[in-house]
């Protein structure tokens, strides 16, 4: 049996732009990427904690070391910069595979969103 569990989360990082002149996706900042474990493309599910909106779009790469977390085209009509939100990823595997995998959980300073 294969289930879906949280893979990666970014804990309480804030928007610092939306663009709804952008085709779409979450702009994040590669080293948040890399330290979260997630990639381009990959699916995410946003909570924005000031309004209580969910929505899943797809991440690209942010400038690395800039603190970018930028929702662009139809999800910047959902948030505000300097919105706090959850990103949080998914990932399908076996069920014995999940009793024993711990996910990436980072908390990211929300004034900078680097990693302190």
């Amino acid at each position: 049996m294969m289930i879906e569990v949280l893979k990666s989360k970014l804990h309480g990082v804030r928007v610092t732009e939306a663009n709804l002149n952008y085709m779409g996706s979450i702009t994040i900042d590669e080293d948040l990427m890399d330290t979260a474990n997630m990639i381009a493309g990959e699916k995410v599910l946003i909570v924005d904690n000031n309004n209580g909106e969910r929505f899943e779009t797809y991440i690209i790469k942010g400038e690395r070391g800039s603190g970018q977390i930028c929702l662009n085209g139809a999800a910047a009509r959902k948030v505000q910069p300097g919105d706090i939100v959850i990103i949080m990823s998914y990932a399908f595997m076996d069920f014995e595979e999940a009793k024993r995998f711990k996910p990436v959980v980072l908390f990211p300073d929300p004034a900078t969103n680097k990693l302190v």
